[in-house]
């Protein structure tokens, strides 16, 4: 028989993903008393168990072996198996759950694992792993369940050969062939990521263009280099059925191509955490996706209820997840909220080579008649680059052509991701202080990576004389 035991809160957060943790210590920080609920057995959610940290620990993994191949070779040392590879993955999100667990602990937040639901708009529900009912009152409630992989019911994903992205990491060994349908992040990443342990890789797109959002340079590059290394890439293509066997996986397409390999990865959207979550005791309705509608505050249609993360949709990154859990811990507070930035949020893809960019596209400021100009620096012709043996790759500065506030910033190459955040310091800061003329007048050290923004904004500023 259960039993149930009632507490009161102020805040229920639902997820330690990274929108839960921003929205725990944030509350706490600020005098609530806070209870975050996990339904896993370890806090983190899917961000440190099965997304983002083992994904790009493997990706370190491979680019390691790519290194240092000819070098085991001639030690003799046999080949590296995937299930090897994975193990840095393991330690890693072993360190995470410690230190994350710390956070939890120092700050004095309660954590209960179990499922929770809502059952009204200030009570959530947790079912225990051992059958008992805990009921956790509340002033606020903030629901960062993530999202998982869409997954169409006439694809049978119990099959071995068919996997996606929360699955394909359980890999036996490393196959020979393989196609994802699905040509965006996710796809794109584990793309570049099994090419470069020399799989045969079909990539679908349902799309005319890989990764069509960024700006167009940056996605033709991106087409450019992937092509390059051997993966074949078919653009606008869309699923029929698909045909499984003990040895291989047949995709069908509706233009009337059949893709065999060995393997399918399908990677063609997400979906939000929603489903036995109790909305239905509320007035918030998700859409087709599981995703939650919000207003600008995060807010939903339950003025005490927040969401934040993946189960709200775009822009579905880690980083924004943990500022959005923050700002709604701040907002459901005071109010006040106007230190943290949900704007001008840098992307990053870990694709090879990896891409970031932060702010407007080419596209969108032609679309709004901004006056703008480009400036360039290629990889290939920096020092650093140079010695990393890493010359791929580009920086592009847009900039208003009057004013020369910086406008956007999209990097191609090595570092993309950390060299991204320069241009975006520099875009935060009020006229006329987020200008090119800061990269003009401020001296990078040498060599660096960094040096391309020196390059890139003379290149553009050259071209307004």
């Amino acid at each position: 028989m259960q039993t149930t035991a009632e507490r009161n809160f102020d805040v229920v957060i639902i997820g330690t993903g990274p929108g839960g943790e921003g929205a725990s210590m944030e509350a706490t920080k600020r005098g609530l008393s806070v209870c975050t609920v996990e339904r896993m057995s370890q806090i983190g959610g899917a961000c440190t168990h099965l997304g983002t940290i083992p994904s790009k620990s493997l990706r370190t993994a491979i680019y390691r072996l790519m290194d240092n191949s000819s070098l085991l070779r001639r030690a003799g040392v046999p080949e590296v198996s995937f299930r090897d590879l994975r193990k840095s993955a393991q330690t890693v999100i072993a360190q995470q759950v410690t230190m994350r667990g710390g956070f939890y602990e120092r700050n004095e937040v309660e954590v209960a694992c179990g499922h929770a639901s809502l059952t009204s708009p200030s009570q959530v529900q947790v079912l225990q792993e051992d059958g008992t009912v805990l009921l956790l009152n509340a002033k606020f409630i903030v629901l960062a369940t993530g999202s998982r992989p869409y997954r169409p019911p006439e694809i049978d994903f119990n099959h071995p050969r068919v996997f996606d992205s929360d699955t394909v990491l359980n890999l036996p060994d490393t196959p020979r062939s393989m196609t994802i349908y699905g040509a965006g992040v996710i796809g794109c990443e584990y793309a570049s990521m099994f090419r470069n342990l020399g799989v045969k890789l079909n990539l679908v797109n349902t799309r005319p263009r890989v990764l069509e959002f960024l700006d167009d340079e940056i996605c033709d590059a991106l087409a450019y280099h992937m092509r390059d290394t051997g993966i074949r890439i078919r653009n606008d293509e869309t699923f029929d059925r698909i045909e499984t066997a003990d040895d291989h996986v047949v995709l069908y397409l509706k233009s009337g191509k059949a893709l065999k390999s060995d393997v399918l990865l399908w990677a063609n959207g997400r979906t939000g955490n929603t489903e036995s979550l109790g909305l239905e005791h509320t007035s918030i309705k998700p859409n087709h996706r599981g995703q939650i509608p919000v207003n600008e505050h995060l807010q939903t249609s339950e003025e005490n209820i927040y969401a934040v993360g993946d189960v709200i949709g775009s822009p579905a990154l880690a980083s924004a997840a943990y500022i959005q859990g923050r700002y709604a811990a701040s907002h459901l507070s005071d109010g006040h909220t106007e230190q943290l930035r949900l704007r001008d949020i840098p992307s990053g893809i870990y694709t090879s080579p990896e891409i970031s960019s932060v702010g407007r596209t080419e596209q969108e400021l032609t679309e709004a008649c901004v006056p703008y100009e480009v400036g360039h620096s290629m990889f290939k012709n920096l020092a650093r680059a140079q010695i990393m043996g890493r010359p791929v790759g580009m920086l592009k500065i847009l900039f208003h052509r009057e004013t020369l506030e910086v406008l956007g910033v999209h990097c191609f190459g090595v570092n993309a991701s950390e060299i991204v955040h320069i241009g975006q310091a520099i875009m935060a800061q009020p006229a006329p202080h987020n200008s090119l003329m800061y990269f003009i007048n401020t001296t990078f050290n040498y060599p660096t990576m960094a040096e391309a923004y020196r390059v890139a904004a003379l290149n553009g500023y050259n071209r307004l004389v």
